[in-house]
């Protein structure tokens, strides 16, 4: 990072722990249950947990290595560090790449929840430029809103549980196991994870931002953990009043489950809270996203593995300015044109691949720099492996294109340099 201007140590644990949460729970836990349930059916029960303890593995992961290496742009400096320029390339551009367009989807969500009919787009693309405003005058700016969306979120959460559980239907207990755990066999279990670990993933936005946290070998770790646990607990409260007051069959046919399970109760006036929730949560994980791409952005583009001209720090809000305006500026522009509903697949394997590069750059760790055991990261990373097996075929193939294309321009800055 030798001559590269050097980010502000701002944030404390608080700070750490509430962008974490924002980036976790998301719009995910008001939608992601439906495709668990049609999965699992009340076995997305055990998937939750399945995904948790993968989440748990590459938390500890990412941990380790933010510990040892307190600085922008998480696995794709962590690769770089432990396994070499290639590996840590190729999480650095899934991360990216595949992030701009989650941000697109996650900006058209909140839109979906907040717009008029027939705004859905204009209101999206309003939605990224008031965030990449709020980034761009510092990450302080950037916490203080997270912590506000995050307490809304949270707030509209528990509105919604009571509410399901209150106004309900007697018998929830039978509906919420169904016809068992096991009716969707392993595999349906297993694909429930796969689409609920998603889910947790947003821990390691964290990591991301590991030069502007202060005291970062002993917070980053702290704040990681505790944001996976507080949001585990929220996503297994969430799964159990939606299987309980609908039961699995209502779920998987429930676009938006807890809306749903509140509609089922007694308590009309909740409905709005709920919808209020789940259009903040979009906002806050889209807050998220946008500091994390501009960090990720920042780190790469310090090595030229994105133009040099991205590694420009504000001189006085101490932000990655030509970043986070570059990938705002895309990020419209996606919202404007695509179609979004088929259009991210390659998110998801992108996600994947950057942590099974986190786990084996934590594994190749020397035992000074330990602090978990390395059975862990196998799991880890074995997780990983199994978990791109149970996703749809087109979002593999979608995602080794965009790995091809990255492949592609490497080679070819690689070589212009060379010439």
């Amino acid at each position: 990072m030798s001559g590269n201007p050097a980010l502000a140590r701002r944030l404390g644990t608080v700070d750490a722990v509430v962008i974490g949460l924002g980036s976790m729970i998301g719009a995910g836990v008001f939608a992601a249950f439906t495709p668990a349930a049609q999965a699992a059916g009340s076995g997305l029960l055990v998937g939750l947990a399945v995904a948790g303890v993968v989440a748990y593995c590459n938390a500890t992961s990412s941990a380790q290595l933010a510990a040892a290496y307190p600085t922008s742009g998480g696995t794709y400096v962590y690769g770089r560090k432990q396994l070499g320029e290639w590996p840590g390339f190729l999480a650095g551009w899934g991360f990216v790449v595949g992030k701009t367009a989650s941000s697109a989807a996650m900006a058209m969500t909140f839109a979906a929840y907040a717009a008029p009919p027939g705004w859905e787009r204009p209101v999206a693309i309003a939605a990224v430029v008031l965030l990449v405003a709020v980034n761009y005058r510092g990450v302080t700016r950037t916490a203080a809103l997270a912590r506000v969306i995050v307490a809304a979120v949270l707030v509209a959460l528990a509105v919604g549980v009571s509410a399901a559980w209150a106004g309900g239907p007697s018998g929830g207990g039978g509906r919420l196991w169904g016809a068992g755990v096991l009716s969707h066999g392993w595999y349906g279990i297993l694909q429930s994870a796969g689409l609920l670990f998603f889910a947790f993933a947003g821990y390691a936005r964290i990591a991301t931002l590991g030069e502007e946290v202060k005291d970062p070998r002993r917070t980053i770790p702290r704040a990681i953990l505790v944001a996976l646990a507080i949001a585990a607990v929220v996503y297994a409260a969430v799964a159990a009043t939606v299987l309980a007051a609908l039961g699995p069959d209502g779920v998987a046919a429930a676009p938006a489950p807890l809306a749903q399970a509140v509609a089922a109760g007694g308590w009309a006036w909740a409905a709005p809270v709920v919808r209020v929730g789940a259009a903040l949560a979009s906002l806050g994980a889209l807050l998220a996203l946008v500091a994390g791409l501009g960090r990720t952005s920042l780190a790469m583009a310090r090595e030229s593995d994105l133009p040099r001209w991205l590694a420009a720090v504000h001189p006085t809000f101490q932000v990655p300015h030509h970043a986070e305006l570059t990938l705002g500026a895309v990020i419209c522009v996606i919202i404007a044109v695509a179609d979004l509903r088929g259009a991210i697949g390659f998110s998801s394997f992108g996600v994947l691949v950057y942590y099974l590069v986190a786990n084996v750059s934590a594994f190749t760790q020397d035992r000074a720099a330990r602090r978990y055991p390395r059975f862990l990261q196998l799991l880890g990373a074995a997780a990983c492996l199994v978990l791109v097996a149970t996703l749809p075929l087109e979002a593999v193939v979608a995602g080794l294109v965009m790995f091809a294309v990255g492949t592609g321009y490497r080679l070819f800055r690689l070589r212009r340099a060379q010439g």
